[in-house]
């Protein structure tokens, strides 16, 4: 595999060695930002038990909540790929956007307008301080990966993404591929 840098729109993907991370064990991340003062992405395959409706009384639609992170796990952040109704939106590559007007979000989700494979929701969100992802990239804690999906990761079906993921990776990487997720449940 070719050696990526971290930037904006990659995708993280979590290294069989780090199994005991409570926060980030099987989880692959989007990088939503990466600069000099640190990164924040979202982590993409680990739904949470909530639905949007059970969290925001005013939204008519049961759409499920991820858990984007360890970071501010009592705020509600979404990206989406329909900036052009949503004002404010930051794009962060390949079509996907973060956050932006959540009212305006609010009514077209339930208006009918924006549908669940626009919009993912996440409590909190993975940060990492200056030099902090750059350090966990060298102790081999992550397989940074181009986001081949694009903006349609939002609606990348989760429960198998992991697995896909050391299986495209190949070599030693098959085994972790079907193991289970706690090596002493073999």
């Amino acid at each position: 595999m070719i050696a990526l840098q971290p930037k904006k729109g990659v995708l993280l993907v979590a290294e069989p060695s780090i199994i005991g991370d409570v926060s980030f064990n099987r989880s692959i991340v989007l990088l939503a930002d990466h600069n000099q003062q640190g990164s924040i992405g979202f982590i993409l395959n680990k739904p949470l038990e909530y639905t949007i409706d059970e969290l925001i009384p005013e939204i008519n639609e049961n759409f499920s909540v991820y858990n984007g992170g360890p970071v501010e796990q009592d705020n509600l952040y979404f990206i989406h790929r329909i900036p052009d109704l949503v004002p404010n939106s930051i794009e962060i590559s390949n079509g996907i956007y973060w956050g932006g007007d959540f009212d305006t979000l609010l009514r077209l989700i339930n208006e009918g307008v924006a549908k669940e494979n626009d919009v993912k929701f996440f409590l909190g969100y993975s940060g990492w301080e200056a030099n902090q992802l750059e350090d966990e990239l060298g102790s081999n804690s992550w397989v940074i990966v181009e986001n081949t999906y694009k903006s349609n990761i939002i609606e990348k079906p989760y429960s198998s993404f992991w697995k896909e993921k050391m299986l495209e990776f190949g070599g030693e990487y098959v085994i972790w591929a079907n193991a289970p997720e706690n090596p002493s449940f073999n």
